[in-house]
């Protein structure tokens, strides 16, 4: 097939970026990258060169790449019936088939799926069922919600709210009202490097009662938080986190978001990071690995207690008023279907358990006594290499230096995609659930070599 020379110019000149330096990508000052195929853990660009990407797109390519069986699935439900809506109780075969499938593999109390098409939107539909349970409950004060500091959440007005990012905030007029944030669970970045995990759990735990009381229980709906921190630094809960967490919010009768739009089907080592890390929630956030990014498609799961106040909500105030014209799109729904079904057969969730420890492992041994390296860190195929400028005081570098970017074009010119994790200066990794051991081993030594690259020995 003949290459059309003209896609870079073009790019520049018709095509805005989501996060990206629009100036400079628009006057050719940042590179683009034109990706052409993929297969397993790799993709090639347009140019031909290849790459291990070690951070599956955006957490997303559970499966990996090239997976004909789910692009077969797609190319028939297109043929069958490429679209109808779900709006008063229409559905289609693949959506109904999808909604089932994803409750038998969620945690015992969920009840139903609510089908959107990605994060953003369904923690924007969360926070609406969050309102209208409280609304129906009569209890129209209790409706601010608690985020965490350095949490990812989305990129809507709500949902951007919710992330507790400032890259996300400045200059869009967020956060908004009625939400909150407390203290991220980073133990790392603790002010008292003499702090046991245990100890600084009941810092955390504290500081968010506090909060709690501060605001008034009667007023706080819902705590949102990630089983463990995606975007905000890739950061395991410490010791005991989530049990003191969860015993705050049952005593406030608060409804717990667990957003596993990362964690969700299989990244942790298990089908989701509540059955992980022993939570309990009330709804569930799923996207990415619903459908291995082969198609758009996210949802909401909600518990069978929230269940019943909403259908005790339509029986007193008509149907639910939410809706979105590509909810349980069904070819998003029947990637979905071949997705969970090669999640399965390949069997991937326990390929995460196995290699995701062995990968964090393999990074500690090829990086962890760099004097630039501060912190490694993982759980299940979900890794972090911290950057310090020392690292007995835990120094930042200074952000003019743009070290953390520097190093990750190194290893982009050792053929290893990683990111740059923002406001800090962490190498994340997040590689497609079919990660091989040696391919563990050879993301481990080419950061090796792009620190030694960029920071010497």
């Amino acid at each position: 097939m003949l290459k059309n020379d003209q896609l870079d110019a073009w790019d520049r000149a018709y095509f805005m970026h989501p996060s990206t330096h629009l100036a400079q990508h628009a006057r050719g000052q940042s590179p683009t990258r034109i990706v052409a195929t993929g297969e397993g853990c790799y993709i090639t660009d347009r140019d031909g060169n290849r790459f291990l990407d070690a951070f599956a797109g955006l957490y997303c390519v559970n499966v990996g790449y090239g997976r004909t069986e789910i692009a077969e699935a797609i190319a028939a439900q297109a043929q069958e019936l490429a679209y109808y809506h779900a709006y008063v109780g229409h559905g289609t075969e693949a959506s109904i088939t999808l909604a089932k499938m994803v409750l038998a593999r969620a945690p015992a109390h969920m009840s139903k799926v609510y089908f959107g098409l990605g994060g953003s939107d369904a923690n924007e539909t969360n926070v609406k069922i969050v309102w209208y349970y409280n609304n129906v409950r009569g209890r129209p004060e209790k409706k601010k919600i608690i985020s965490r500091q350095r949490a990812y959440h989305g990129s809507g007005l709500m949902t951007g709210s919710l992330t507790g990012l400032e890259y996300f905030h400045k200059q869009f007029d967020l956060p908004m009202d009625r939400v909150l944030h407390t203290r991220a669970p980073y133990y790392y970045r603790r002010e008292d490097a003499a702090q046991s995990e245990a100890e600084f759990t009941r810092q955390c735990a504290a500081e968010l009662e506090e909060l709690i009381k501060a605001e008034g229980a009667d007023t706080i709906a819902a705590f949102i938080a990630e089983p463990l921190l995606g975007t905000g630094g890739i950061v395991p809960p410490p010791e005991g986190y989530w049990e003191a967490i969860q015993q705050i919010l049952a005593r406030h009768d608060i409804l717990l978001i667990a957003d596993e739009v990362v964690t969700g089907f299989g990244r942790l080592g298990a089908m989701f990071g509540s059955e992980h890390y022993g939570l309990t929630p009330d709804i569930i956030t799923i996207a990415k690995g619903l459908t291995s990014a082969y198609a758009p498609l996210s949802g909401s799961i909600v518990s069978g207690k929230v269940w019943k106040v909403l259908e005790e909500g339509t029986d007193t105030h008509g149907p639910f008023g939410h809706g979105w014209t590509y909810s349980a799109h069904p070819i998003g729904a029947a990637a979905g279907v071949a997705n969970l079904k090669l999640i399965d057969d390949l069997g991937l969730v326990a390929n995460a358990a196995e290699v995701g420890p062995h990968f964090t492992a393999a990074l500690q041994d090829a990086v962890g006594g760099h004097p630039y390296v501060g912190d490694v860190r993982g759980a299940g195929l979900l890794s972090a290499v911290e950057l310090v400028a020392d690292r007995e005081t835990r120094q930042l570098f200074d952000p003019g230096d743009q070290v953390i970017g520097r190093v990750i074009a190194a290893l982009m010119a050792e053929g290893v995609i990683a990111r740059a994790m923002p406001q800090s200066d962490i190498i994340g990794f997040a590689p497609p659930l079919c990660l091989t051991r040696a391919e563990a081993e050879l993301i481990a030594g080419k950061t090796a070599r792009a620190l030694q690259s960029v920071l010497g020995a």
